[in-house]
């Protein structure tokens, strides 16, 4: 059986046989489920009024323990985005009432964002969803399939300079 990179990787033989596309397939493949696993997610996330931003966002803060509170720093660095887009987010979880930003009383130059209860029961009650959802995703794999799986991609991840934030 074959999938669609399949059908580009042996357009690729045919157009260009002096070259060999198989790290097309690697890479085309990680990137094609990357965005079929993405749209799927966002549909669950969507039910709760959760885009996947929100959920990464309110998911960090929960898994930061109590008090569920990060500085913004600490924000950017766990999401990989930058701090103008970290700050358009929190104002916008902000208006939504799912976290609290403060100036740190510590360190008057940073900012704390915390989850608020309502933040908190939301993303406590989503959660149990999206790993439902993630097992439906997962099941043309077995669990050692699975297990595999997360092994090379780890691999590949800290072969590419991605590391555990902190």
């Amino acid at each position: 059986m074959q999938d669609n990179v399949d059908w580009r990787l042996d357009q690729w033989r045919v157009e260009r046989p002096d070259i060999d596309p198989a790290p097309m397939g690697v890479v085309g493949r990680i990137q094609r489920a990357s965005r079929l696993l993405e749209r799927e997610l966002g549909r669950n996330f969507a039910l709760y009024g959760l885009q996947l931003w929100e959920f990464d966002v309110l998911a960090t803060l929960r898994r930061a323990g109590p008090p569920y509170r990060l500085t913004t720093g600490a924000l950017v660095e766990a999401s990989m985005v930058t701090s103008g887009a970290i700050t358009n987010r929190i104002d916008r979880l902000v208006a939504r009432e799912l976290v609290t930003r403060e100036t740190d009383p510590s360190n008057r130059r940073s900012v704390l964002v915390t989850l608020t209860r309502r933040g908190r029961d939301l993303i406590d009650e989503v959660v149990v969803e999206h790993v439902d959802v993630e097992t439906k995703l997962l099941t043309s794999l077995s669990p050692t399939e699975q297990e595999r799986l997360s092994g090379l991609l780890r691999k590949l991840l800290i072969g590419l300079g991605d590391g555990s934030p902190g």
